[in-house]
């Protein structure tokens, strides 16, 4: 094996992608292989090298790690993409839960009523999140034909309403061109790869949010962002029925 991470999960996006996305934004080559068969899979599995039965599965610093965002965190810190400090990282993880996490009371507070950003005590809170919006969307080319259309407007609703007002008013706020502490951040890179993700799917989605605009420009002219977004990068096309069909096989769901 090279000097290079090796990552092993299937030949698209699903949980693999974030993983790309962070190591290519921190300008971090690295080699990729594909299951194509549940042979493959379960020989992973006999060989002790999937902890929980799970992919994917990042080799890197000569450690095999698995679980998603734990790969993801040590990514980010070993590339000075997680903060300075614990107060940093601490806004760091409660942006990427913004994100990632749907709010525990969503039936009974509203954005205007509970502000996240600026209180760090409601971490937690977000964490505990049971339901998040880049599941949703790497869940739905899975969903069967009479429940894409409701899926769909699942997304939409918790994109419009939910998370792209909360980033929209932190851009606003401290008229800064990242979200915490002025730096490009993992925070970063996750926002605009599920910026991009709903767009492809509600294509106007960032009509109303003048500052997730200009934020996804500034972010798409990132060098290391800017490469990964051309044609012939490892970053992977949305899922087709192809790949759809060889996750069913290999994993036999």
């Amino acid at each position: 094996m090279s000097g290079k991470p090796r990552l092993t999960y299937f030949n698209g996006r699903g949980r693999m992608e974030a993983i790309r996305w962070l190591l290519a934004a921190a300008g971090v080559e690295f080699e990729e292989i594909f299951l194509e068969t549940k042979e493959q899979y379960e020989k992973l599995i006999k060989d002790g090298v999937l902890m929980f039965q799970q992919v994917p599965l990042v080799e890197i610093d000569g450690m095999k790690m698995v679980q998603t965002r734990a790969i993801l965190s040590y990514i980010a810190g070993k590339y000075n993409l997680y903060g300075n400090d614990l107060k940093e990282r601490a806004l760091y993880r409660n942006t990427f839960f913004h994100l990632m996490s749907n709010l525990l009371f969503d039936s009974c507070i509203t954005y205007n009523e509970f502000n996240p950003v600026n209180t760090v005590e409601s971490i937690d809170m977000y964490v505990e999140g049971i339901t998040d919006l880049m599941q949703t969307i790497l869940m739905f080319p899975f969903s069967p034909p009479e429940a894409k259309e409701k899926n769909l407007d699942s997304i939409k609703e918790k994109a419009t309403n939910r998370y792209f007002p909360v980033f929209e008013k932190v851009l606003k706020e401290h008229g800064q061109d990242f979200l915490v502490g002025n730096r490009f951040s993992w925070a970063d890179v996750q926002l605009i790869e599920a910026i991009l993700a709903v767009e492809e799917k509600i294509p106007a989605v960032l009509l109303g949010f003048p500052q997730l605009q200009a934020f996804k420009i500034r972010m798409s002219n990132v060098p290391t962002i800017k490469k990964f977004l051309q044609p012939g990068s490892p970053r992977k096309p949305p899922p087709d029925e192809c790949y759809i069909e060889t996750v069913r096989k290999v994993l036999k769901i």
